[in-house]
């Protein structure tokens, strides 16, 4: 259980990271890992609680409660404290495919849902997670595992991002001939493309990608599934497909004047910057740029504020990021209790480097675009902004924002970012394959399965826009259910 009076002897303190201004300059990661000793003692916080929340990954209040993977969180943190980091390796990796990714990008609603919550601070849970899986690199504990047996059955993924590889991964070390298809020229999905390289450096994913592949994962990257790649091929090719290509149509903000140059969806956007910086470190100038521009973010979540520490690192001139909802309160209001997911305001690192460099806070709550408004040559110029309330409905009992009449104002703005989310599958995939899709345009697929024999779906494409975490859950359950389509039972965990 950690050690017994950890919590009360030692504070939560977090990896450092480098000032604002200091990070800005480059696209590299930019917290700088503790001391072995340090991380011990963090670990030894941990008190393995009656009822560990941090590992429920329950659903409370339409929201997850805890590790959605069930992540064994108090075993291998008394593991780090003790200092038998192989087995803690070993606990850690039971449950999660891909630690050095969720390590890094996922909000950590293990963190939110732990026990030292209710009277101080959480256990360092997420950077724990990362000492151990990259302790675990940089001394040679990873290895490949080849599987001594194959069971000749061949497995076809479609998309590389997190549901994919897990799905991948799990029906590898099972034994089956398994071939991932990627759309485009890197494995990674998401991963690769659409979380810049200051929260996942692109190397962490090479390094996984290359492990997969000695254990006996081939990866084919250019093949558009549906389109080049033919799915009727595929069909008579595999004894079992697994869709797994995310939820990959962008929300889009449908108001008069969307069709000026310089509006783009957030995707497009961080894509174009981080696959110019791999291919070229930006020489090809083959990026949407926002240097010396006035930058308009609308969205207010994660890739939101990406967009906006990309926009600042890219030299824009200004940044103001738009948010539909009311600002969340600082601490949790009474109707939000532990260990619920805490609806309070968060400062995430592209905030925090606005505020350094633009001396204000980004973001306008309660606000949208009514309007994009171009010159003569179809540029845009300004948006026409409006204030929003929250109303009830009195129909549905459903409170809506809506507009504030004469609310409307003007902003000078020359590049706009849409970073509204994502809606569904793209349908040409699944027409392609025939598979069925919902009324929310994911693929209708109960317990994985589709309405087409031996193909099975997973990740964003099914469930909808989410975690990386949920998308590895996915594609660990998906890979159990072809696991057992194939050879009549399962022991994938």
């Amino acid at each position: 259980m950690g050690k017994p009076t950890g919590f009360l002897e030692y504070t939560r303190k977090e990896n450092e990271a480098l000032t604002p201004g200091e990070r800005i300059r480059n696209f590299n990661e930019f917290h700088i890992p503790m001391s072995e000793e340090e991380r011990r003692q963090q670990g030894a916080r941990c008190m393995e609680c009656g009822v560990p929340f941090c590992q429920s990954g329950m659903m409370i209040g339409g929201m997850a409660s805890g590790c959605p993977l069930n992540n064994l969180i108090p075993e291998w943190n008394d593991l780090l404290y003790r200092g038998n980091k192989e087995q803690a390796l070993r606990r850690l990796l039971k449950t999660n495919n891909f630690p050095e990714f969720t390590s890094r990008v996922c909000p950590a609603p293990c963190e939110a849902a732990c026990t030292c919550n209710l009277n101080g601070r959480p256990v360092t849970i997420k950077e724990n997670e990362n000492g151990i899986i990259e302790n675990a690199y940089e001394t040679g504990m990873i290895q490949p595992r080849i599987p001594a047996v194959r069971t000749g059955k061949r497995v076809a993924v479609i998309g590389s991002g997190p549901a994919g590889l897990a799905a991948a991964d799990q029906l590898n070390q099972r034994g089956h001939l398994v071939t991932v298809y990627e759309r485009s020229d890197r494995i990674g999905g998401l991963l690769m493309y659409g979380i810049p390289n200051m929260k996942l450096e692109k190397h962490i994913i090479e390094r996984k990608a290359a492990l997969m592949k000695e254990e006996g994962v081939e990866f084919i990257t250019g093949a558009d599934v549906g389109k080049e790649e033919k799915a009727a091929k595929l069909l008579k090719e595999y004894d079992s497909i697994i869709l797994a290509c995310g939820a990959s149509n962008p929300r889009d903000i449908k108001v008069p004047g969307r069709e000026l140059k310089g509006i783009y969806f957030a995707v497009d956007y961080l894509k174009s910057v981080t696959k110019s910086l791999l291919d070229s470190k930006f020489a090809d100038k083959a990026y949407v740029d926002a240097k010396g521009k006035k930058v308009l973010v609308i969205g207010g979540g994660d890739t939101g504020n990406d967009c906006v520490g990309t926009a600042i690192r890219q030299g824009a001139k200004s940044v103001v990021q738009l948010e539909m909802m009311p600002k969340p309160p600082v601490c949790r209001a009474a109707n939000n209790p532990w260990p619920e997911w805490p609806k309070v305001l968060k400062t995430d690192y592209g905030q925090e480097e606005a505020i350094s460099v633009f001396g204000a806070d980004p973001r306008v709550y309660q606000c949208t675009v009514k309007e994009f408004i171009g010159d003569k040559d179809g540029n845009l110029k300004k948006a026409k902004l409006v204030k929003l309330e929250p109303k009830k409905d009195e129909k549905t009992g459903r409170v809506m924002m809506s507009e504030i009449a004469g609310s409307e104002y003007e902003a000078e703005v020359d590049l706009v970012l849409i970073a509204a989310g994502f809606l569904g599958a793209q349908k040409y995939v699944a027409d392609a394959f025939g598979v069925k899709l919902n009324g929310r345009t994911n693929v209708d697929a109960e317990q994985y399965k589709t309405n087409v024999p031996k193909v099975f779906a997973a990740g964003d494409m099914r469930r909808g826009q989410s975690l990386v975490v949920w998308a590895i859950r996915e594609g660990r359950e998906a890979a159990k259910a072809v696991d057992e389509s194939l050879i009549g039972y399962t022991n994938l965990e």
